[in-house]
């Protein structure tokens, strides 16, 4: 289209390439903003009316020594979550990610090896980290994920034909706690809380969480308070609701 109004009108080139860059750069901040709609939907806050409820979120497991705990303080709050999970981890803990299932939590697709370069991926490589995590996941826990969060949240142009062909709804969130590289569970929760409201999705990691100055998990530090101020508030943590599929 440039180039042919270049050939149109040779005088309108400035405009031209002032319009190209634009346009680029627009979709460079799409795919590097997680919270971005420019390239398809993007699920950042539960979908329905969300009076007293708030979504906790973890990404990067399922990990056999800090997932049991996750699930433990969740048990301990009566609080469900969504666990986003790789699809390779997976297929290493089996039981672990059938156990998150069975403990009343959603186990969803954060694609298969969550590679530095995902959202540098073709068509092809996009289509075929979706699809190994999807089949991983639902041998281990017997159905398939319908929700997909993209590693660091980055995407491109390409991975939203792949989830709808894959039937799966992205989802990012609301706000993030950054415990994979802060060793502070205390700031940790409160960038969590800091402006929270009914209807926020969360985003901790029970995967590559960072570890604390008393060498423990950032997580498992920062969870209880979290929950224990999501009580005190009159809030719950519901799991991510999977919306109708897609078409």
């Amino acid at each position: 289209m440039g180039a042919a109004a270049l050939l149109v009108a040779p005088g309108t080139w400035p405009q031209v390439l002032v319009t190209l860059l634009a346009n680029h750069a627009l979709i460079g901040a799409s795919c590097m903003w997680p919270q971005s709609r420019t390239l398809g939907p993007n699920l950042v806050r539960l979908p329905f009316p969300a009076d007293g409820c708030v979504a906790l979120t973890f990404d990067d497991g399922p990990d056999p020594e800090v997932t049991p705990a996750v699930l433990d303080q969740l048990d301990r709050h009566r609080a469900q979550a969504t666990f986003f999970c790789i699809g390779q981890k997976v297929l290493a803990y089996p039981d672990l990610a059938a156990e998150i299932v069975g403990r009343g939590h959603r186990v969803e697709n954060h694609s298969h090896t969550h590679g530095n370069g995902f959202a540098l991926g073709g068509e092809r490589r996009l289509e075929r980290e979706v699809r190994q995590a999807q089949d991983a996941i639902e041998r281990a826990t017997g159905r398939r994920p319908r929700l997909f969060r993209a590693p660091a949240g980055i995407r491109n142009p390409w991975l939203e034909p792949c989830l709808v062909r894959a039937g799966l709804s992205l989802v990012s969130w609301t706000r993030r706690g950054f415990d994979s590289v802060s060793g502070n569970p205390e700031a940790v929760t409160q960038r969590l809380l800091r402006g929270l409201a009914p209807g926020d999705i969360l985003l901790l990691h029970d995967g590559r969480s960072a570890l604390s100055a008393q060498g423990r998990r950032v997580v498992l530090e920062a969870l209880p308070r979290l929950l224990d101020v999501l009580a005190e508030r009159g809030l719950r943590s519901v799991a991510v609701p999977a919306p109708s599929p897609r078409s």
